[in-house]
């Protein structure tokens, strides 16, 4: 979604291609709603990202195992530089351009038609909504330590759908709410790894971080790019609800920047610590280690205060714990927000039917976004997925090279549109730093199974279906959509330049 595709009373551009900013008041995606709910601003802003792409450094430990303590701590050192950088500035400059729901389908659209506009929703939208299946399993994971019962059958069942529920609901309460949540979530979740990196400081021996892993252990680089590649990933959702945030052209370069260095100290500080530390064998850098690894560092008992003021656990490692189930909330919150946000953006610019984009009368969230992404999740979540998630994330790589594309071809084609935030390279040096990643993502994709690529093939094929669907129901007129005025837009923008 361009944001002038939007039915707005001032939706007219003041400057040449240069477009007006969406609001919460008024969408053609939905009956006008008198809504009282605050745009994002910077803080929530910086925790949403920092949810949508990290929650914490639970899920780091593979890179250890894979790889040995010089490598994994290298890898979370550079890999940020060539992967998350990029990302976060490529971001940070379509986002100020085209500040609307919708993000990386309105890049996509824009530059080279709905076609591929509707195949990046399908793309992003089915490696999103699959994802956020997993957190609500995670958090009932996490639980059954405590509580044996939630491990099997009905009782696990009825666990995952009630939280699933419980969290879509929080989450239709409306964005700014979450934005807030996820500021404390994201406090509290990383306390203990604070905690025990202080406390980690006299037992750090520095030779233990120049360690190329144990005689014997074979090195697993897939394994070990894999883990950084998705610790390090999804910069990109939150452009989704780029009409959401105050002052979008100058919070988002803000708000990615200061995400950027929060995210990559939560990772790099702990695995430091950790690895300083202590001496284990290499095979028990198993994901979760890190709870372990509190509790043979602290030994002793702390008393941990939360929000509502009871005291909470035993150990560090139980605190560690209890951080991950928040964690995994504040994943699902942000993530299932992109998603939501995704589907209205690609109702106002016309890709998926208008109804899709209604808003809640009494919150103004993207309700059919949000029940739709909920539904999706809760049918993957009892489903044995291990391919499914493979694979989706195969369409994610194929998104990210379609975003890239979308990016050089954009500013290319419309180089005079205004850019709030620009990234300061010349042509040249956007192209290299575009291909880097793109290297690293075909790499990932070459690597793949061929079942992988099959049920990748099978869910394109599903999105190009959708997307001749669409535009038969809208030639018959069978469904409502929105108008699409990008051609217009388009020609307004070559007129002021010819003039220019």
């Amino acid at each position: 979604m361009t944001t002038a595709s939007l039915d707005q009373p001032n939706g007219v551009q003041n400057h040449a291609g240069e477009l007006p900013i969406t609001n919460n008041t008024a969408t053609s995606s939905s009956t006008t709603v008198k809504s009282s709910s605050k745009k994002l601003t910077l803080i929530p802003l910086i925790f949403l990202i920092y949810f949508e792409v990290a929650g914490g450094p639970y899920g780091e430990e593979p890179a250890v195992k894979a790889a040995g303590p010089l490598f994994a701590i290298l890898g979370f050192l550079i890999f940020p530089f060539i992967w998350s950088v990029p990302e976060a500035l490529i971001t940070a400059e379509l986002s100020t351009a085209y500040p609307g729901n919708g993000g990386f389908v309105i890049w996509a659209d824009r530059a080279f038609g709905s076609f591929w506009g509707s195949l990046m929703g399908t793309w992003k939208f089915l490696s999103g909504v699959i994802n956020i299946a997993a957190f609500p399993a995670m958090c009932i994971d996490y639980l059954e330590k405590i509580f044996p019962v939630f491990g099997s059958g009905l009782p696990r069942k009825m666990a995952i759908l009630v939280s699933t529920l419980l969290l879509s609901f929080l989450n239709y309460t409306g964005l700014n709410i979450v934005g807030y949540a996820s500021v404390a979530l994201g406090l509290i979740s990383l306390s203990p790894f604070i905690l025990m990196s202080l406390i980690a400081i006299p037992k750090i021996h520095p030779h233990r971080w120049i360690s190329l892993g144990q005689k014997g252990v074979k090195k697993d680089w897939n394994l070990f790019f894999n883990t950084l590649f998705w610790n390090l990933n999804f910069w990109d959702n939150v452009s989704t609800m780029a009409g959401e945030v105050d002052k979008p052209q100058k919070t988002f370069p803000l708000g990615l920047l200061y995400a950027v260095i929060f995210t990559c100290l939560g990772y790099i500080i702990p695995l430091i610590a950790v690895t300083g530390a202590i001496s284990v064998d290499q095979n028990e850098w198993e994901t979760g280690f890190m709870a372990t690894a509190a509790e043979m560092i602290s030994g002793k008992w702390l008393k941990i205060w939360l929000e509502i003021g009871a005291i909470a656990g035993k150990w560090l490692k139980y605190w560690v714990e209890v951080g991950a189930v928040l964690s995994v909330i504040g994943l699902y919150e942000a993530q299932l927000s992109s998603c939501a946000y995704q589907i209205l953006g690609m109702a106002n610019i016309g890709v998926v039917p208008k109804s899709f984009g209604t808003r809640s009368k009494w919150f103004n969230t993207p309700w059919v976004g949000i029940l739709l992404s909920t539904l999706i999740a809760l049918a993957v979540s009892y489903m044995n997925f291990a391919d499914i998630i493979a694979s989706v994330n195969f369409l994610y790589s194929l998104g990210m090279l379609l975003e890239f594309a979308s990016f050089l071809w954009l500013r290319r084609k419309m180089p005079k549109i205004k850019r709030p935030y620009k990234v300061p390279l010349p042509m040249a040096g956007l192209l290299i730093m575009c291909l880097v990643p793109s290297g690293f993502l075909l790499y990932v994709m070459f690597v793949a199974r061929k079942t992988v690529y099959l049920v990748s093939a099978l869910l394109t094929v599903v999105g190009i279906a959708w997307y001749f669907l669409m535009k038969l129901c809208r030639s018959k007129k069978w469904i409502k959509f929105e108008k699409r005025k990008e051609e217009e837009e388009d020609k307004v923008e070559e007129e002021e330049e010819n003039h220019g």
